[in-house]
């Protein structure tokens, strides 16, 4: 829901910004486009796509989604704190700052050992504003094929003829 909030408020300034005329951004904004005009005041943190979708996936396969995002501000953006919403959700990221202009990525690790739907989130808190901003997972883990059995069955090997007959 706050994301669709988000989004409706991101498109109506994104509308009177172009009515306008005018070319800045407003501060500490955060936003899904890939490019903005010119460098807002502050840290602004703008994100390749805010939800990422792994699909259907078998157990245990690949675990790890990227979200990707550019600074497009004209200050360094710093992330203070990012967290998964479970333990099977497991974000990692580089502490340092991200200069101006400059594009880094957020690894989010999923638990594909868990079968069945899942979305999940990750919460951040940056210094590009105050409201936290979220990220969203999802996707269906199914269960992996059945294994075939170690040994073949009497008469069915590879290097038996069934007895000779």
């Amino acid at each position: 829901m706050k994301q669709l909030l988000l989004l409706l408020v991101l498109a109506c300034g994104f509308s009177a910004a172009v009515q306008a005329q005018t070319e800045t951004a407003p501060a500490n904004a955060v936003t899904t486009e890939a490019t903005t005009p010119a460098p807002a005041d502050g840290a602004v943190m703008v994100f390749e796509a805010l939800e990422i979708d792994f699909g259907t996936i078998e157990q245990d396969s690949d675990p790890f989604r990227i979200f990707k995002f550019k600074n497009a501000g004209n200050e360094p953006l710093l992330i203070t704190n990012a967290r998964g919403s479970c333990g099977c959700t497991v974000p990692s990221y580089s502490k340092a700052p991200v200069a101006p202009g400059l594009t880094s990525e957020i690894k989010v690790r999923y638990d594909t050992h868990r079968l069945g739907q899942f979305r999940k989130r990750v919460t951040l808190t940056t210094n590009a504003g105050e409201e936290p901003i979220v990220l969203t997972i999802k996707g269906l883990v199914e269960p992996k094929p059945a294994e075939p059995a170690a040994t073949p069955e009497q008469g069915q090997g590879l290097f038996n003829n069934g007895g000779g007959k």
